[in-house]
């Protein structure tokens, strides 16, 4: 054989590993054998050859890697992420303008949607009928501005939406005007989280309570504020208190108003000193900010506490790194508990209460759902596992619950599932990892690139109604429902639509 044609595919490997198996495969000269070989070869020097150009393109041209959710990531050359200078130059214009009126109240606005996933955490709006009918070109859209990184949501209340965001090397917790997107306050302190898969930002959605906003920021800073001028009432870091470190993904549980309480979760706790057990559930005086109690030594995770009424018993329902726990929100006392640990500890959304003593939790990284049932237990209660399976996998997507079946984004995919026995009745449309809300009995999705789309909550079949582009980029950001509007976010833009019915009055005043 004459060196001409090894030759060639020598230097074909070298500029263009794809032509070598060309040129191997026509040439009669080598045998069967040599060439598997260096087709082997070939193929083992084009992954590193294409390793190669992806990091040259990522050094010199605006290529990244984005993590969207599920596995791979994506390369783009245009990642989600925030523009600090774009929100500078708004704001800026914005103050230029017309300063702020603190003292505005946008007229006939309420205090409605001032939680997590609204009144009751659990994803429903009911203050008043939804527009079911969209045009084609999407909801009337009110206004929509840059904002700064993280993942968090809106409150709303008294006609102003709040949210937390990163300013560069500050978390910002943000009032803005509902009606015009004006930006009325911001209270700035120095934290800037950032981690490999989910970017920079804080993740915890504020809450609001009588004329008080309650944010968590990614590294523990907790801040209780005035609600009309962002003045500072009082701060814990929640990290400290705790004697806790960091989660991976950050501080990412909204605060709990539980009567005169506030309830917020810690992170993973340090070896106990002297003894002393850290706990990290705590409970603060919701006005002054006094410890009132602590509770549990659990490493918590990223799923929020809600106030429930489970096998008629009202408690804390915590879904910590291990296990579930109910709670006695007096003093934090054990009531129950049971196992249940996501892969990497990412046990992220939230319990879908289905009975007076039932929830379904639900959760990716192979995890699956489970339906849990409360029983009073002479003085006590039990936790019993009545099913487990993977027909719903919500990863960091919450599901509802409505006429007696589950909806949920079960890894992209939208799934209905029957909560009783946990059979699936379907599975239908990719939405990616965004998130939904139940209104008017329909389900608002927004989905992973930041569409809002209306889909009928039927138990019968996927049934979606209209979908339209709302924001641009990577979106795990829950819309927030309220007077009749959704506002939405992600790293990098937010936007006010209209949603209410034509005609439609008020039909339920909160919880």
């Amino acid at each position: 054989m004459s060196s001409s044609p090894l030759n060639r595919i020598r230097l074909s490997t070298l500029l263009f590993p794809p032509l070598v198996l060309w040129l191997l495969w026509r040439n009669l000269e080598f045998k069967f054998g040599r060439k598997l070989l260096v087709t082997v070869g070939a193929l083992f020097y084009s992954v590193l050859y294409a390793a190669g150009i992806v990091l040259l393109l990522m050094q010199f041209t605006p290529l990244e890697v984005e993590w969207r959710g599920g596995f791979p990531p994506v390369l783009t050359f245009a990642k989600t992420k925030p523009d600090y200078r774009a929100v500078e130059a708004h704001r800026t214009r914005q103050t230029n303008q017309v300063p702020p009126d603190l003292n505005r109240s946008a007229t006939g606005s309420s205090a409605y949607w001032t939680d997590f996933r609204g009144p009751n955490r659990d994803g429903h709006y009911t203050e008043r009928p939804i527009l079911t009918n969209w045009s084609t070109g999407g909801l009337k859209k009110i206004w929509n501005q840059p904002i700064g990184g993280g993942y968090a949501s809106f409150v709303v209340a008294d006609g102003r939406a709040f949210t937390i965001e990163q300013r560069r090397e500050q978390e910002a917790v943000t009032a803005y005007d509902v009606t015009t997107g004006r930006e009325l306050w911001a209270h700035m302190y120095p934290a800037a989280f950032a981690e490999s898969m989910g970017g920079e930002g804080p993740r915890a959605t504020p809450t609001y309570h009588e004329g008080r906003v309650y944010s968590l920021g990614a590294q523990g800073e907790f801040v209780c504020l005035d609600a009309a001028t962002g003045r500072l009432l009082w701060r814990k870091n929640v990290l400290d208190e705790a004697r806790a470190t960091c989660l991976y993904f950050g501080m990412s549980t909204s605060p709990l108003i539980v009567d005169e309480k506030v309830i917020v979760l810690s992170g993973e706790p340090v070896l106990p000193v002297k003894g002393v057990t850290n706990r990290t559930v705590l409970a603060y005086h919701k006005a002054t900010g006094e410890r009132i109690w602590s509770a549990t030594d659990d490493k918590q995770a990223y799923t929020s506490p809600m106030i429930v009424t489970l096998a008629g018993q009202r408690q804390l329902l915590v879904v910590a790194a291990k296990r579930i726990v109910g709670l006695k929100p007096e003093d934090g006392a054990l009531l129950w508990e049971i196992p249940w640990q996501v892969q990497y500890d990412n046990a992220i959304a939230q319990p879908v209460i289905v009975d007076t003593n039932r929830f379904v939790i639900s959760a990716g990284y192979g995890g699956g759902a489970m339906l849990v049932e409360i029983s009073k237990a002479g003085e006590g209660f039990t936790a019993r596992q009545v099913w487990k399976n993977q027909n719903l996998k919500n990863k960091f997507n919450s599901s509802v619950y409505w006429n007696g079946f589950v909806y949920g984004l079960d890894e992209g995919i939208l799934t209905c599932i029957d909560p009783a026995t946990g059979r699936r009745q379907w599975k239908d449309g990719r939405y990616g990892y965004g998130q939904l809300l139940l209104a008017s009995g329909h389900l608002v999705v927004m989905s992973g690139e930041g569409e809002l789309v209306l889909v009928l909550a039927s138990p019968e079949k996927l049934e979606e109604l209209a979908r339209f582009q709302a924001i641009q980029g990577k979106t795990w950001n829950h819309p927030a429902i309220a007077d009749g509007k959704v506002l939405v976010r992600n790293a990098v833009e937010m936007a006010c639509f209209e949603i209410e019915a034509p005609g439609a009055s008020a039909i339920s005043s909160g919880k």
